[in-house]
């Protein structure tokens, strides 16, 4: 991930919607969520989710398929796991016991 990336994907999820929607995701992966379940989660109109939807595809965060009429958004776990080690990449100077703390929260959950 460049640093480009990096900055569309964290002003994507700079936004309560969009993190929400993305944090749901991520929790029904890897089955995904239908756009129609995103909106009623969320609780708004279908036209002002899907703005907020579009931004979090544009960003790489999610991806949409069809499955049968519906179409079915799920999360990018690459994308979410590029963000991740971009972050991380130079952390703690080398020094791995500072980062090992973060890596076993990681690991818990």
């Amino acid at each position: 991930m460049n640093i480009d990336s990096a900055l569309s994907a964290l002003a994507a999820l700079a936004h309560p919607t969009r993190l929400d929607a993305f944090r749901l995701l991520i929790q029904h992966e890897p089955e995904g969520l239908s756009t129609g379940e995103l909106v009623k989660a969320s609780g708004l109109s279908q036209s002002t989710f899907s703005t907020h939807l579009a931004v979090l595809v544009k960003a790489g965060l999610v991806k949409s398929n069809k499955r049968g009429r519906q179409v079915i958004q799920r999360a990018d776990i690459d994308a979410l796991r590029g963000l991740m080690l971009f972050l991380a990449k130079d952390c703690c100077q080398g020094r791995a016991e500072l980062c090992e703390p973060l890596l076993a929260e990681l690991s818990c959950r």
